[in-house]
């Protein structure tokens, strides 16, 4: 009979690492099921004066002057699917950079990095948690945001994925370099609110890029997440795009690769300057 060891990892013993701490993150979660709720509605009302403000600049219910920048008058659906996306954006943000934090506060996190399992794949399993929330957090806010403002997909929702999967790859090499900054600075709610901030005024997460001052605009064109929620809208909404829609995939996929390998070798070194410096396990 062969004797298997956790002390010799496998790709088996990375799955169930993976299946514990996404388990472990789930039943934390919705142990506060007040907070998953509000998740829900939160941002339904924060959206909710943008809506009345659009009316009273719409014409017979249509934004002409938003159409100039985006091509689409229902500004409602584009700001809603902003949202939405931007939701995913703070499940990578919060659910690496502040996991980490969180293991730092509770003092368990030299003996996590003592076990035999891969640091990139604890990022990965406790932002995991957080990804599958913000899909039923995000289902729900279309359904009530469309029964009280009216989303209306008019594009391929199919097509719609294509986009979606390089730019989250991408996100997810930002986060592994923003989770290395918060283990090196050891804080994490600055750094988190300031950075998807900020990320998400550049990549256009509630207006059109274009709309941006001619001195801002190279920074949102440096961004992938800029061209992957233009995409996504063009294939939803059918907005026009920044640039051709197979120059931003392209784009998509070249950033993907970069972001990836930028976050693992940044995570690496910065995670090795933390042992030399021995403040691993400080708060």
């Amino acid at each position: 009979m062969e004797i298997q060891t956790l002390s010799q990892p496998t790709l088996s013993s990375h799955l169930r690492a993976l299946s514990a701490l996404i388990r472990k993150d789930w039943k934390q979660y919705w142990r506060y099921p007040l907070n998953a709720v509000s998740s829900v509605f939160q941002p339904l009302i924060w959206i909710a004066p943008i809506y009345f403000m659009g009316l009273a600049f719409s014409v017979n219910g249509k934004a002409i002057g938003f159409s100039q920048y985006s091509g689409t008058t229902d500004f409602m659906s584009f700001i809603l699917l902003g949202t939405v996306l931007e939701n995913f954006i703070n499940a990578v943000f919060w659910g690496m950079g502040y996991a980490l934090k969180n293991d730092m506060d509770s003092g368990v996190m030299e003996s996590n990095w003592l076990t035999p399992i891969p640091r990139l794949l604890i990022l990965v399993g406790h932002s995991v948690t957080n990804l599958l929330v913000t899909m039923i957090t995000s289902a729900g806010m279309l359904l009530f945001g469309g029964l009280l403002f009216g989303f209306h997909a008019s594009g391929d929702v199919f097509r719609a994925f294509i986009p979606i999967i390089p730019m989250m790859l991408g996100l997810y090499g930002f986060g592994f370099a923003f989770a290395a900054v918060v283990m090196l600075l050891r804080e994490a709610n600055a750094l988190v609110d300031m950075s998807s901030f900020l990320v998400q005024i550049f990549s256009g997460s509630n207006f059109p890029v274009n709309a941006l001052p001619k001195f801002l605009l190279p920074i949102a064109l440096a961004l992938p997440l800029t061209y992957g929620l233009d995409a996504i809208r063009h294939y939803l909404i059918k907005t026009q795009t920044i640039v051709s829609i197979q120059l931003e995939l392209l784009l998509l996929v070249i950033f993907m690769f970069v972001m990836l390998w930028i976050g693992i070798t940044t995570f690496r070194s910065l995670e090795k300057r933390v042992r030399t410096l021995g403040t691993l396990g400080q708060h």
